[in-house]
């Protein structure tokens, strides 16, 4: 029985999105997650997985803790002695491929997304290249969720070893069980993520103004990730918006949407936009790589120009011409998208394929 250390910025995002890989995993080797929270700790060390807590600074560049992090990381590699390091997000791939690389221990890395990165310009953007192209040069494999991720890389001549693409993380289409169209009462848009400028939370707050009236609810599903509390809190006593609040389980909350509304300025590939409709929702959704793959145009949900309040209210509007009917009929294609492109345990075949490669095969 081997050792796997995965390297992670989130305990939830890895429960709710990986945990098939981990259930896997688990059959035939030793499994070690290195995460910085412990919102789904006890989950992941009921089904046998190892945590060890590492804390991580998720947002901006800050020299002091991102060098501490590498230590860490190569700390915990020296002690652990892993057969293979598995890296998720941004920080653990840079990092935790510095320490895999410097170790000389096999690792895979999976791009989630870019976050606003690669928008910057001048030294800033130079520095991320660099760190990127040290961190993943000697990665087995680096997984891409959408075209657009892996075309900046090459652009930058950021590879490693091989480069696979896959549908996200997939969706796991029995836990996101199709659910009945709500056919009666209000219509509830569902703003989906964290309540933050990049996931279009400003655009959003302009629609429900702008759309207001008795038969529309605009409804938000998230905890605020930046300084927003306090306008959120006069909407939602203005009738203007109501907070659903932060749940680790979002499905029965997607059931009772009419649409849920996926407004980010960048995405790896979107899990709320794939969650929403394998339950059978049509989505909003920004028109950009990591959404646009996930849905059909004017036939399961509409797209729109992210950071464009104007597109955002056309693209409601255009869902709110349909009839119920109408509605529920694109979101059972939404679902029927999701079964033929987006099954869960396709991904998951994908990443034990080159696992055992690389275990295996090397």
């Amino acid at each position: 029985m081997g050792t796997i250390l995965i390297l992670t910025n989130s305990s939830g995002g890895l429960y709710d999105f990986r945990n098939e890989l981990l259930v896997r995993l688990l059959e035939n080797h030793k499994v070690i997650i290195s995460l910085p929270d412990t919102t789904k700790v006890a989950q992941l060390k009921e089904e046998g997985c190892e945590i060890i807590e590492t804390p991580i600074n998720r947002r901006g560049v800050n020299p002091k803790e991102d060098i501490k992090l590498f230590l860490a990381y190569r700390k915990l590699i020296q002690q652990i002695k892993p057969d293979m390091v598995i890296t998720y997000t941004i920080k653990p791939n840079i990092y935790g491929g510095f320490a895999s690389r410097l170790l000389k221990v096999p690792y895979i890395t999976t791009i989630t997304g870019l976050g606003g990165a690669f928008d910057k310009k001048g030294l800033f953007l130079k520095m991320i290249v660099q760190m990127y192209r040290t961190g993943l040069k000697k990665a087995e494999c680096i997984f891409f969720q959408n075209n657009e991720n892996r075309d900046i890389f090459s652009g930058y001549k950021i590879a490693g070893k091989k480069e696979r693409m896959v549908n996200g993380s997939g969706v796991n289409l029995t836990r996101h069980s199709f659910e009945t169209y709500p056919m009666n009462g209000k219509t509830i848009f569902l703003f989906v993520g964290r309540v933050m400028k990049e996931r279009g939370i400003l655009e959003y707050l302009e629609a429900a103004v702008r759309l207001h009236r008795e038969d529309i609810e605009f409804a938000i599903l998230g905890y605020c990730d930046e300084d927003y509390q306090d306008i959120l809190n006069e909407y939602t006593e203005k009738g203007i918006i109501s907070q659903w609040g932060f749940h680790t389980e979002v499905h029965p909350y997607l059931a009772q949407a009419s649409a849920i509304v996926v407004a980010s300025f960048h995405e790896g590939m979107s899990n709320a936009l794939i969650e929403a409709a394998a339950t059978g929702r049509p989505v909003i959704a920004s028109n950009i790589s990591g959404c646009r793959e996930a849905f059909e145009e004017g036939v399961t949900g509409f797209g729109f120009t992210p950071g464009n309040a104007d597109d955002l209210i056309r693209a409601m509007e255009r869902f709110l011409a349909l009839s119920k009917e109408e509605q529920a009929h694109m979101g059972k294609a939404a679902r029927e998208k999701m079964e033929c492109e987006f099954d869960r345990n396709t991904v998951i075949d994908a990443y034990i394929s080159e696992i055992n490669t690389i275990l295996y095969n090397s």
